[in-house]
């Protein structure tokens, strides 16, 4: 072949290349996190949720101030059927109409999971942390704190990579009324969507080696999740109320679960 004549296909190739990049990280479409919706209430301190499962610890308004969570990234197992999951630590949520809070998202679309990092300051939309690297296997702290007035600041790290993210925000009408570890089937135009398989996620310092994790600050004093009286188990259901994700039981030291995928919901 002619040299002249390659390098206008080299070129077009290279177009193609730079242009599956640039599409590659696309969404369905844009998913939202948002409070807990619950479906019944089980046994002792467990409930029972559309959307959520972790662990959460309501309090009385006013006092949780802080919360520092940690997970693992899941690899998620994607088939033809769009499919989307999120892990976060965060503020408020539980009882209320907004959320303080960071975490990861996955999307599997086509067959092939997309990961991201993202904050949201709810009800505004969630934010993709842009150039943050989220990988499966990785170790996600996340801190969230109440700063004064309507305002919040929000620490997310990759620890495995050593990546940050620090961003403050306001949000009005906050109750500071509960802190959460949770794994979460996030809303798509207004609908919950398809739970993605993620097999079993990992959250808190006995997992993460991530110490102070799954803590919240509760009227001043911080200590693991287990170690306050109100905490609560949450397990996602589907309306018919077959279990979708179930957390297990908290670790000795209080501080760490896993969840474990059941079923898409879908």
């Amino acid at each position: 072949m002619n040299g002249n004549k390659l390098i206008p296909i080299l070129t077009a190739l290279t177009l193609i290349a730079v242009a599956s990049i640039i599409t590659a990280h696309v969404l369905a479409a844009t998913p939202t996190m948002r409070p807990m919706i619950k479906h019944g209430v089980g046994y002792a301190s467990t409930v029972y949720s559309l959307n959520w499962a972790g662990y959460a610890v309501p309090a009385q308004e006013g006092t949780v101030t802080s919360v520092a969570g940690s997970f693992i990234v899941p690899s998620v197992t994607c088939t033809k059927q769009t499919t989307y999951v999120a892990l976060w630590a965060g503020l408020d949520g539980y009882n209320d109409s907004t959320v303080e809070q960071a975490g990861i998202a996955v999307e599997c679309s086509g067959g092939k999971p997309m990961y991201w990092a993202w904050y949201e300051f709810y009800p505004s939309p969630s934010v993709e942390i842009s150039g943050f690297t989220v990988k499966p296997g990785d170790a996600i702290y996340v801190n969230v704190t109440y700063v004064g007035g309507n305002s919040f600041q929000i620490t997310i790290k990759d620890v495995t990579r050593n990546e940050a993210y620090t961003v403050t925000g306001s949000v009005s009408g906050a109750l500071l009324s509960s802190a959460e570890c949770i794994l979460e089937r996030p809303t798509v135009n207004g609908q919950l969507t398809a739970l993605a398989n993620f097999g079993t996620a990992y959250f808190g310092q006995d997992y993460t080696d991530v110490m102070g994790t799954c803590y919240a600050t509760v009227g001043g004093s911080t200590t693991a999740f287990g170690n306050y009286p109100s905490t609560v188990e949450i397990v996602m259901t589907a309306y018919n109320g077959k279990i979708l994700a179930q957390p297990s039981s908290l670790t000795l030291d209080g501080s760490s679960f896993t969840v474990t995928y059941v079923s898409s919901g879908k």
